[in-house]
């Protein structure tokens, strides 16, 4: 599966349009983490356990997206982009969506 943030792919060509896809996830956040983030935010640096959470929370986003376009048939997905949003305190979601194709080399 091709997976770009583009509209094309070099040496590609799109033969058929599937459709939207997405792939979503609601993550909360752990009380740990928070009390770490707490003291960090004090002192500053990194929050790792939060960058931890993203990665995460993208991976799982991005395979609910990817397995969605499988089952259309496709064969890659373009345009990609993903967002976030706060839905409830202490609670975030990522969202991964982009346009799922069938394409073919270029002869």
């Amino acid at each position: 599966m091709f997976i770009v943030n583009t509209e094309t792919i070099p040496g590609k060509r799109i033969v058929a349009v599937k459709g939207l896809v997405q792939g979503n996830t609601v993550r909360a956040k752990h009380i740990g983490r928070d009390i770490a983030a707490s003291f960090k935010n004090m002192f500053g640096g990194e929050l790792k356990g939060y960058t931890e959470l993203l990665v995460e929370s993208r991976q799982e986003a991005m395979e609910r997206m990817i397995a969605q376009a499988t089952q259309l048939g496709a064969n890659a997905i373009v345009n990609v982009r993903l967002a976030t949003s706060s839905i409830t305190a202490g609670a975030a979601e990522l969202y991964a969506y982009g346009t799922a194709v069938v394409v073919e080399d270029v002869q």
